[in-house]
């Protein structure tokens, strides 16, 4: 392999590592807004407070499930990483967007769970978890492009 090669690999893997972080987070939103649509509770084995937060008045925004827009954010993301990791470059910038946008949105829902609902729920922290390593993926290939 040439320098050149050697220093673009470890940028190559991480959209197809955001593609696969993508897909997990649109299962979870996918559960959830089935899960919220059949009116069928959520188990909740691990953090009591599932259903306080998936009850709550913020879990709708017009008539639409949250999680419904996450699912939509999350297969944004997922083409978006896959167009990029094929070759189409200008998608990754836009993947970059698209994480930071999730990231500030995840902020303010983990604070209305904290200070305003007062309880969590599993599913909505996962979700949580997915879309910061989105945005992590996404600065750290900045940062690898950066210093390679």
């Amino acid at each position: 392999m040439n320098e050149a090669a050697i220093a673009d690999s470890p940028r190559r893997w991480i959209p197809f590592a955001a593609a696969f972080v993508a897909i997990a987070g649109l299962a979870d939103s996918v559960y959830l807004t089935i899960h919220h649509l059949t009116a069928t509770p959520v188990p909740c084995d691990l953090i009591a407070g599932c259903e306080t937060v998936l009850t709550s008045p913020y879990a709708v925004i017009a008539g639409i499930p949250l999680a419904a827009f996450g699912a939509l954010a999350y297969f944004v993301a997922f083409s978006l990483a896959i167009l990029a990791a094929y070759g189409n470059r200008p998608m990754w910038p836009l993947f970059g967007v698209q994480a930071v946008i999730m990231a500030a949105v995840t902020c303010c829902l983990l604070y209305l769970q904290a200070f305003v609902i007062g309880a969590f729920c599993q599913f909505c922290l996962i979700s949580a978890v997915t879309s910061f390593f989105l945005f992590i993926l996404f600065i750290v290939s900045k940062l690898l492009r950066r210093y390679a």
